[in-house]
């Protein structure tokens, strides 16, 4: 099996604790709670683009986030947190420039959607149940998001087809 890889950032344990709870209630197995800032795209298991990688994190400063409510992508692939962050989408195409990858999915760029995935679309799993019970789950953000600020990037890596993305390796963003 050939592991796949990604670059994100990790919630507060105390607010990741949570995310796990409400996914467990419901019987959701999901990767670790992250923001996503380079998808897999371009990230090799041959780990060639990783000196690439931590030079663009080393370069960038601390990420300051707001997590809010609960939405659905208008696509049906998942249920998430909507996050505020013009320092994720900058980090994000900062690390586009810097691995340049041979091809990318569509949604990422400059109009990407920082978000934490609280739910994937898959076998089983009724996505407007999820919604539901996660905009009453996480309401209070809705009224007063989660602000919180990272001063690392964590490599994640999947070992393969059905596993889930895990925290790995952190990786220090630039001291203001």
């Amino acid at each position: 099996m050939t592991p796949s890889f990604l670059l994100g950032l990790l919630p507060p344990a105390d607010f990741a604790a949570r995310v796990e709870a409400f996914r467990e209630r419901l019987g959701l197995r999901e990767s670790a709670p992250h923001v996503t800032v380079k998808a897999r795209s371009g990230l090799g298991g041959d780990l060639e683009w990783v000196p690439s990688a931590r030079a663009g994190v080393a370069a960038s400063p601390p990420v300051a986030l707001q997590v809010g409510g609960a939405r659905a992508f208008r696509n049906g692939s998942a249920v998430y947190l909507a996050v505020q962050s013009p320092e994720v989408v900058a980090l994000h195409v900062r690390l586009l420039e810097a691995l340049a990858p041979a091809e990318r999915f569509g949604y990422e760029g400059p109009h990407m959607t920082p978000h934490l995935t609280l739910a994937l679309r898959r076998r089983g799993v009724d996505l407007r149940t999820v919604l539901e019970a996660a905009r009453a789950e996480f309401a209070d953000l809705e009224v007063g998001p989660l602000a919180f600020t990272c001063s690392e990037v964590w490599l994640l890596r999947k070992p393969g087809p059905g596993g889930l993305y895990r925290p790995e390796e952190a990786w220090p963003l630039a001291q203001r």
